[in-house]
């Protein structure tokens, strides 16, 4: 919709991964120099890491865009949550290498033999695997073995491993990886982008697609920018683009910071995130949900017909003593409970000012529950006596408890 507005091309801030978008920011150049000294070596392992949405993913599809297919074949993985074997096949069907119904030994010889081709043919091979954290311990085993496979003293095959930050644990601190970890020859972790850089990564992504200058943007919307998005490309492109968006329905040529506050606000309430939300509830408050949490469900009193008094009953059958279950009842909501509840507030919270209308709230709406439960235990004798009272005028036609289950109940 706001691509036509504006008069683009196409839309410059979709979150599908698109290297004909890639901007060189500070952290992506020492990436790109890392990757390109690791191409140069043509053997071992390299490891870029970066927050969700960092942009590892179109900096690797830039780096494939600048690289002559008839020297190198690359291919790439995406699917790593998988076992060591599991991994090899994935592998072979990069490779193009029929893999069902061959036992591991075969498969192995089969990559061996591709690799070998490709080096005889002038191709160097590469293997990029996308979502390093996902891998098993075994997987990456597998792919140091791979790693092996050498002709006349030079690499096969040389593996780029991409991930997020939790990778580089497991990498460097596995004790059962120092193997693969003396194979790694360079590493870097992608940052988010500086404020400075905010604006013109905007600017460069608008002018991929025609833009003219239509919107513009003030300088203070490019802070707000910077400061919601905290610099990472992805959560940028999701800003700018509802910003576009709303810039399209209010027909506006200029984006302002107030603009920028209404859309993350739209964007916070989608989210279910508030100002109320986030702010911690008075003791009092935290006490009546505990309360109420504890508390039996308490249901209007049943209207039942008043019978006719008569002469009280010697002696009750066992299931005419509800007194007996509500007096624990109402042990739930009578004011010990204040204290009980009490000791299962955080220590941080207790110690917060107590707002005493808060409080004489809370006891009128226990007196409340204390009443109703009353009310409550009154209605239910009344239906119990009626039932005893009929009972013992006419013994026959009493219920058989062996065949009513509501009777048992």
């Amino acid at each position: 919709m706001y691509d036509q507005f504006y008069g683009f091309t196409g839309r410059p801030f979709q979150l599908t991964p698109d290297p004909h978008f890639y901007f060189e920011s500070g952290t992506h150049r020492k990436a790109m120099s890392y990757l390109g000294y690791g191409l140069a070596q043509g053997e071992g392992f390299i490891v870029i890491t970066g927050d969700v949405g960092a942009g590892k993913t179109t900096l690797v599809g830039h780096l494939m865009n600048t690289i002559d297919p008839s020297r190198l074949t690359a291919v790439k993985l995406v699917s790593t949550q998988v076992e060591g074997d599991d991994l090899l096949r994935l592998v072979a069907e990069q490779f193009g290498i029929e893999w069902e119904g061959q036992s591991k030994a075969e498969l192995l010889r089969a990559m061996e033999q591709y690799l070998r081709e490709q080096a005889r043919a002038g191709r160097r091979t590469l293997l990029i695997v996308d979502e390093g954290q996902n891998l098993a311990i075994s997987a990456l085993e597998e792919l140091r073995m791979l790693s092996n496979f050498q002709l006349g003293g030079h690499s096969l095959l040389q593996i780029f491993l991409l991930g997020q930050p939790e990778f580089r644990q497991t990498l460097f601190h596995s004790p059962t990886l120092e193997q693969l970890r003396q194979r790694v020859i360079a590493t870097h972790h992608l940052d988010p982008m500086e404020p400075e850089e905010v604006e013109p990564y905007i600017l460069h992504r608008l002018g991929k697609v025609g833009w003219t200058g239509n919107p513009s943007f003030s300088p203070e919307a490019f802070e707000l920018i910077f400061d919601y998005s905290e610099g990472v490309p992805r959560k940028l492109n999701v800003l700018v683009s509802r910003l576009l968006l709303f810039g399209a329905v209010e027909e506006l040529h200029r984006i302002s910071a107030q603009h920028v506050r209404n859309v993350i606000a739209e964007i916070e309430a989608d989210r279910g995130i508030d100002e109320a939300s986030l702010a911690p509830l008075p003791v009092a408050d935290v006490v009546a949900h505990a309360a109420v949490a504890t508390a039996p469900a308490v249901e209007a009193p049943l209207e039942w017909p008043r019978p006719t008094p008569e002469p009280e009953v010697a002696e009750r059958p066992p299931f005419a003593k509800p007194g007996d279950d509500f007096a624990a009842a109402r042990n739930l909501v009578s004011e010990p409970v204040a204290d009980d509840v009490l000791e299962l507030v955080p220590a941080g919270v207790a110690a917060a000012p107590v707002d005493e209308e808060h409080l004489k709230a809370l006891q009128e709406q226990i007196a409340g529950l204390e009443a109703r439960l009353v009310e409550q235990d009154a209605a239910l004798r009344r239906v119990l006596d009626l039932l005893i009272e009929w009972v013992e005028r006419d013994p026959d036609n009493a219920p058989n408890p062996a065949k009513s289950q509501t009777w048992a109940a």
